[in-house]
């Protein structure tokens, strides 16, 4: 498990690691010997000889000591990595994540990345602080103890290292037994995590159809789940607790009827005796507790092999030799690409001037949004390739690319914090004036000027503090400020009213302005200004042109021109 600890956070951490692990061994070994110092300590009081233990006793209690100055050295040693390992696995998982491609991020991967940042890194860096060190205990503790009586008397030791093996069978079988039981129970906390977030997101649509103090019935049936899971997890670990336990107990009336016998026939006396007795005492407590421990090992192990799963997914790879474009010019050449056994694009053939503008229309499920996307390199391309200035976007290095794209998505996300600081994220470095002249151009300061605290004003989580329209207007003041000179656009207008609509195609007119541009949309006014248009279904442009041209053509788009005129809807994202 240590092993695998080390492997998911990286070997710049298996020093304190390692150091840890010996302290606590030290401390654990520690505890074992003067626990064994009650040996002569007991046969000197109990024999003619008093006095005699006082030496022993002093013995005794500087062992004592010694376990306890080492005890809390290994227990500071535990929290301090436990905290640096803590730090260190959230900034890892942070980086892996913000480098997967987009398309990881599939709707039952939401509840278990939620669950595993949350609940399921603290248990996984936690075995450092809280279980390591009672688990050695557990282990090289009553090891000692059983060296020790070896040395004592031959027979009473090997009495109790009879039951060593033992106990670790019993223990191996009962974690093996349990550990489909485990895995079916975090499954099932993994998949009610995600219905428990689908379940707060719907509730503006229960609510809205009457529904909000309804019962969600997956959620539901998710928490029947885990309870059921839960139950199984129990049984399957009380033949493990039971098994243990009599293994133990066994054990220890073995070394109390040997040691019966042969003081019986003169071979040790009844102080001896005595003294083995503790030790063996001492050794069950120890042991007794592996059952628990063991269940808390095996989940908090769970954890580390998802975190792994994580960590080990490949991110799209940066290229060996990068390229920086010279040009802004967009060609899609033969592209392919799908996911689930669905061809999303097939070879698809297209270009894009530097500095003009395309429109691409077609129904929902057409493949339009999954173009920006391999624009921006969410995804790779299957077949073909997408180039920017000529050169392919996989030989451009990330955050080149990042650099001369700004997109501007229908679902605007913004996060906690002001409004300022929103649209600062385009650009970190920027004056005030330059703010100020990016949220002018997209027509924000007018929501600032109506708004409180002006600048100030929070957004709330996900910028739910603020209207759909008002959102975008933050999201193109970000877009603008970055200047980037190629924009895609997404649908940015489908859910507007006509105000807010007027406003936000204004900041877009701007943005757009000397910029190589493609944009997803269905109203009229963005499709009506683009310099060629596309009409895309299946994955496959059907039609091409001019907005005239595609009209008087009376084909695909001339339908679609017609549908949206008279306020048919014509489709949505794609």
């Amino acid at each position: 498990m240590i092993r695998m600890l080390l492997r998911v956070l990286g070997d710049e951490y298996a020093r304190p690691v390692r150091r840890t692990v010996v302290l606590m061994t030290a401390a654990a070994v520690a505890e074992g010997l003067a626990c064994a110092l009650l040996v002569p300590v007991l046969r000197a009081l109990f024999g003619d000889d008093p006095g005699g233990a006082l030496p022993w006793l002093a013995a005794f209690g500087a062992a004592v000591a010694g376990y306890g100055v080492l005890r809390y050295l290994a227990d500071l040693s535990g929290f301090r990595a436990g905290t640096t390992l803590l730090r260190g696995v959230y900034h890892r998982l942070g980086d892996h994540l913000a480098r997967l491609p987009v398309g990881w991020y599939t709707g039952d991967r939401v509840g278990e990345v939620s669950g595993l940042a949350g609940r399921g890194v603290l248990q996984a860096m936690g075995v450092i602080a809280h279980l390591l060190a009672p688990f050695l205990t557990a282990c090289a503790t009553p090891l000692t103890i059983v060296a020790v009586m070896l040395a004592f008397d031959w027979r009473l030791g090997l009495a109790a290292a009879i039951a060593v093996p033992v106990v670790a069978a019993v223990q191996v079988r009962a974690g093996r037994a349990s550990a489909a039981a485990d895995a079916e129970r975090a499954a099932r906390d993994h998949e009610a995590t995600g219905w428990v977030i689908e379940y707060l997101g719907a509730q503006p649509v229960l609510r809205a159809g009457g529904r909000g103090t309804e019962r969600f019935r997956a959620l539901d049936e998710a928490l029947r789940g885990i309870r059921r899971a839960s139950r199984r997890s129990l049984v399957s670990a009380l033949p493990g607790v039971v098994g243990l336990a009599l293994t133990v107990q066994a054990a220890f009336t073995a070394v109390l009827a040997l040691g019966a016998y042969l003081v019986l026939g003169g071979d040790i006396g009844a102080a001896e005796l005595l003294a083995v007795l503790v030790l063996a005492a001492r050794c069950a407590d120890p042991l007794l507790s592996l059952a628990d421990l063991g269940g808390q090992l095996r989940a908090a192990r769970a954890e580390l092999e998802r975190l792994d799963t994580v960590l080990r997914t490949e991110p799209l790879p940066e290229p060996a030799e990068p390229v920086r474009p010279r040009r802004h010019d967009l060609e899609f050449a033969s592209v392919e690409f799908g996911y689930g056994g669905r061809t999303v694009i097939d070879g698809l053939s297209l270009s894009v001037p530097e500095g003009r503008r395309l429109a691409v229309v077609g129904p929902s499920g057409a493949g339009k949004s999954t173009l920006l996307h391999l624009v921006a390199r969410f995804h790779d391309v299957q077949g073909g390739s997408v180039r920017l200035g000529g050169v392919d976007v996989r030989s451009v290095p990330t955050e080149v690319l990042m650099e001369r794209i700004a997109v501007v998505f229908q679902d605007v996300h913004l996060f906690s914090g002001t409004i300022e600081e929103n649209v600062r994220l385009g650009r970190p470095g920027a004056t005030a004036a330059e703010v100020r002249a990016a949220a002018a151009a997209a027509r924000l300061d007018e929501v600032v000027e109506r708004l409180p605290r002006g600048w100030e004003t929070e957004v709330g989580e996900g910028g739910a503090l603020l209207s759909g329209g008002e959102r975008q207007r933050v999201s193109i003041a970000r877009a603008l400020l970055k200047d980037a000179p190629v924009v895609l656009l997404d649908e940015v207008t489908s859910a507007l009213d006509p105000v807010g609509e007027a406003a936000v195609h204004e900041g877009i007119e701007r943005l757009s302005a000397g910029r190589t541009v493609v944009m997803v949309a269905h109203r009229l006014r963005t499709v009506r200004g683009a310099d060629h248009i596309v009409f895309l279904d299946g994955g496959r442009i059907v039609e091409e042109g001019d907005h005239e041209g595609l009209l008087r053509r009376g084909g695909r788009y001339a339908d679609f021109w017609r549908a949206s005129t008279s306020g048919v809807p014509s489709g949505g994202g794609g």
